[in-house]
């Protein structure tokens, strides 16, 4: 195997880089196994009651268990962070409603970054799991936002009026957002936790991002494939049409 112009150097580096990828690939599959054959976790303690957008338009309560479609047995549940965390200065939304909100009640632009790559998933995330995304902000801002932003495909609920958020891990001690991703399994009428990202609390080594929800974020992944990989002087923006 070679491309065109290659060195004699450089296919005996990818060669060697490749093994490394497909012992990767071999430890990734094998992470996803441990993952799978987890003992059951605990059970929810309540059937939390979110606020989504009803059939109407109108503001509707949904509890976790409504969450489930039938046939479909497993729950992926996305913290948004909006609000953002306060120490998070880039700018906030450019035009509309949402420009209106003070920076710190607005959204995180890197969840924001991940929330516009998985709108075009979610369809296709729906045939196989429920996926929704849940934020403490008020629900009439987290719809605004999300209409402002061109998303179509999204279930999207606030948790403004439960303890879910401070329960699965997605506030911290402080009571600011964090972007944590659950899992959660339905057994007959038992719903438990199955799995969160708590590389999230883990400590990062010197030059690592928290990679806690990698597996879903192409842009990451995509910037790891070029010369200049992930960079330590970027970060997403809600808007690049001009320099913050």
């Amino acid at each position: 195997m070679a491309f065109p112009g290659e060195s004699a150097a450089y296919r005996t580096a990818r060669d060697q880089l490749l093994d490394r990828e497909i012992e990767l690939r071999r430890a990734t599959e094998a992470v996803a196994a441990a993952r799978r054959a987890l003992p059951p976790g605990g059970v929810v303690p309540e059937d939390y009651v979110f606020q989504g957008a009803g059939p109407d338009g109108a503001p509707a309560d949904v509890r976790l268990s409504e969450l489930f479609a039938p046939g479909k047995d497993s729950l992926v549940i996305y913290s948004y962070m909006f609000p953002r965390h306060p120490g998070d200065s880039r700018p906030g939304p450019r035009s509309g409603h949402s420009a209106e909100l003070k920076i710190k009640e607005g959204p995180c632009p890197s969840c924001t970054a991940l929330l516009d790559q998985l709108d075009g998933a979610a369809d296709h995330v729906g045939q196989h799991v429920n996926f929704v995304v849940v934020a403490r902000t008020p629900l009439p801002r987290l719809l605004t936002f999300a209409q402002e932003r061109g998303w179509r495909h999204l279930r999207l609920l606030s948790a403004a009026d439960n303890t879910y958020s401070r329960d699965y891990l997605a506030e911290a001690v402080d009571g600011s957002s964090m972007p944590m991703l659950n899992v959660f399994h339905r057994d007959g009428g038992t719903i438990r936790h199955f799995w969160g990202s708590e590389m999230l609390y883990s400590p990062m080594e010197s030059g690592h991002g928290p990679r806690h929800v990698d597996a879903l974020d192409p842009l990451w992944n995509m910037f790891d494939l070029t010369p200049e990989g992930r960079g330590m002087d970027w970060a997403e923006q809600l808007d690049y049409s001009s320099k913050p």
